[in-house]
């Protein structure tokens, strides 16, 4: 939703939105100002600290159906398939679990936000680093922000996409604005989605749907409220949970077909993601403005898998065990958020402050249903085809107990102009911090944790050497709760750390392409890392360690916008280091070095309806490593460094209506994600195409 000033004319805010959309046309743009990071309204050469926009514009060129897909291409984030149902999120060696929807935090979960349809977005930021102000609890990595779409159209409009590509993938969308009122001063927008597709591996289908609504309402000249809801269900069947394994028991590598998969046919995981919100905003005056969120969002898993394990033989293929399991799982979480915002003068300069509270209340657990007939043996698992038999269930139980994450905050912050080219942003949050769990399998003794008074510092000093580039350097601790448990079954202490970053940042070609670099050390102490062997007591859950000393070191380069007229790109360098004080790799699994370029150019003269581009990401080895069965040695287990290479064009029918070819992983490279884990991994997606036709009205 665009922040207008008060006292704005219809005339005004139709043009505002122009702007906006214009905007949006440009890679690495979208909304002039953001407060992701701080609160603050600020641009991004304002922010002092790492932050990449990714446009409407850019998620149709790359025919991103799924967030995941989005970031798997945005500078200093990792995306790693978990399997076939989930995937990890890393920045700077730390996992992301922070998302905001329009600015409003929330936490993802096992399958959560990450996995979401871009088709109720306008774009999505991503601040890398520790984002403690805003965030609260979290891990010093990114915070993600997804922008839903507004209705900013004062009248009729929308926009129509039918798909289709490998592996039999269907899908249509319906993009509808229209005014609620005869002066545009309400306004409504919809949007639904549809797919059904399979995959590459074998016996996976998926279909599902997405509806999505909101009312943007002009309460008077200085009254914005909106409110809106989604709903999206995926229903995947035949999905392979795990992944494969790396060796024989003899020590040999195992080479799977692309296809191959450990799933029965009985596999099912199905979710649905809901979220509501209400948004109600009025300026005070013409310097100060008053915001209310009140959000929701609810996630249902029932996943009813097959797990597979073991040591294969490799001249029987037998050695595999399985063991059936029935997930369910309906976490849900509120948020309340109150800001208030505004100019003011002191010792004869302008200043801005941001005071804000917020209240979350997040509600998880899971329960499980186990077999009671027969677990036959899985037979030579290179012959496998799914054809395993469903066992007869027993009764469901909790396997975890449910439990309550209360967080209640108050934070401001404030950008002080000091001199005329250099700035202050001094911020802080005073966080509790609750956890209340009931007892269950994996919980045999109710219990609480508990964090009172925790101080979150933000600094951050800007220098501008000119108009437009300017040098920045910024400070944050952050604190993270953690559920991880020790070999002797204890919750590990909260996660505590210090993120330092410096950087420059440059509007260049008039503002329409912008560059970045930053180098940043986090250290942090009680970083959670598999302690290889151990198992939490009574439970097959994998034991944490507690590593102390964790440093992560680096540097990031990025830029994006408009090269020239009619040549956008985006590109973006990361690479860093991440060891706990033992001088061990933590996060190991995902790469330290990535090069990433998405790129799109409108040809000119004769050729003016036609657009080319596409994306490139290179990736170094990952430090994984993993013990061969056969020789007991310690061996490198990651992907070899690659390269993906997609390309797509575009050819404008009329005015209104265009035909785009996508064609992901041109040269059909064969690559593969692991993870700490499972000893295995899981192939990436082969050489495959989609074709979009888009009619605007």
């Amino acid at each position: 939703m665009l922040l207008l000033p008060a006292m704005a004319s219809a005339q005004e805010i139709a043009a505002e939105d122009k702007v906006a959309v214009d905007e949006l046309l440009v890679y690495g743009r979208g909304a002039a100002k953001n407060t992701t990071a701080t609160g603050l309204d600020l641009t991004p050469r304002e922010t002092p600290q790492s932050l990449s926009i990714i446009t409407r514009e850019q998620i149709q060129d790359q025919a991103a159906s799924k967030v995941t897909d989005v970031l798997a291409y945005t500078t200093g984030v990792s995306v790693k398939a978990v399997d076939r149902g989930r995937n990890g999120l890393s920045a700077r060696g730390f996992e992301i679990t922070n998302f905001q929807l329009d600015g409003v935090p929330f936490e993802t979960g096992n399958i959560g936000l990450e996995e979401t349809s871009t088709a109720i977005y306008e774009r999505v930021e991503v601040v890398r680093g520790a984002t403690g102000l805003m965030q609260g609890a979290g891990e010093p990595s990114a915070s993600i922000n997804l922008v839903r779409k507004h209705a900013t159209a004062r009248e009729l409009s929308g926009e129509l996409t039918l798909e289709a590509g490998s592996w039999d993938h269907f899908s249509g969308t319906a993009d509808v604005s229209a005014p609620l009122a005869r002066d545009g001063a309400v306004r409504g927008r919809f949007v639904a989605e549809v797919y059904d597709e399979k995959a590459f591996v074998d016996l996976e289908a998926n279909k599902g749907f997405t509806l999505y609504g909101v009312i943007d309402a002009d309460l008077g000249d200085r009254t914005r409220l909106s409110f809106g809801a989604s709903h999206q269900r995926d229903e995947r069947s035949g999905t392979l949970w795990g992944q494969l394994p790396y060796w024989y028991s003899d020590g040999t590598r195992t080479h799977w077909p692309r296809s191959q998969t450990s799933a029965a046919k009985w596999n099912q995981w199905d979710t649905t993601e809901q979220a509501a919100f209400v948004t109600l905003e009025h300026s005070l005056n013409d310097r100060w403005s008053i915001r209310g969120d009140a959000a929701y969002h609810r996630q249902k898993e029932d996943s009813k898998l097959l797990w597979m394990w073991g040591d294969l033989d490799s001249q029987t293929g037998q050695g595999m065990s399985a063991w059936p399991y029935w997930y369910k799982t309906a976490p849900h979480q509120w948020n309340l958020n109150l800001t208030v915002k505004g100019g003011y003068s002191l010792f004869g300069r302008e200043h801005e402050l941001v005071l804000g509270a917020m209240y979350n209340r997040l509600s998880t657990g899971w329960t499980n249903q186990d077999p009671v007939s027969a677990v036959p043996d899985s037979g030579d698992f290179r012959l496998w085809d799914g054809s395993y038999p469903e066992p007869t269930w027993g009764p469901r139980y909790d396997m975890s107990g449910l439990g309550t994450t209360k967080q209640a905050a108050v934070y401001g912050a404030t950008r002080f102009q000091l001199l005329d080219r250099l700035k202050l942003i001094a911020g802080a949050r005073l966080s509790y911090w609750r956890r209340d769990e009931e007892v269950a399998t994996y919980t045999p003794v109710a219990f609480t944790l508990k964090q009172t008074n925790v101080f979150t510092p933000y600094a951050g000093l800007i220098y501008d050497f000119t108009d437009t580039l300017s040098a920045y350097a910024s400070y944050t601790s952050i604190f993270d709760p953690q559920s991880y448990k020790d070999r002797n079954g204890k919750y590990l202490d909260p996660l505590e750390g210090d993120n330092y970053e410096a950087g420059l940042k440059a509007d260049l070609m008039g503002g329409r392409l912008r560059a970045s670099t930053a180098i940043f050390r986090v250290e942090q102490n009680n970083f959670a890392v598999a302690d290889d062997g151990f198992f939490v007591p009574g439970t097959i859950d994998p034991a944490y360690r507690a590593a102390q000393g964790t440093v992560s070191k680096g540097y990031e380069a990025e830029v994006q916008g408009q090269v020239t007229e009619g040549w956008d790109v985006s590109m973006g360098w990361s690479q860093f280091t991440a060891k706990d004080g033992d001088g061990v790799n933590v996060q190991a699994h995902h790469p330290r070095r990535v090069f990433r370029l998405s790129t799109k150019y409108a040809l000119r003269g004769a050729l003016d309806r036609i657009s080319l581009g596409g994306s490139l990401r290179w990736e170094s080895r990952p430090p994984q490593t993993a013990v061969n069965p056969g020789t007991g040695l310690t061996e490198p287990v990651g992907q070899p460094a690659y390269v993906l290479v997609n390309l797509m064009g575009q050819f404008k029918l009329t005015d209104r209506t265009s035909v785009q070819v996508n064609v992901d992983n041109v040269f059909d490279k064969t690559y593969y994600s692991n993870n700490v884990w499972f000893a295995g991994f899981v192939y990436g997606e082969p050489r495959n195409a989609r074709v979009t036709l888009r009619h605007a009205f």
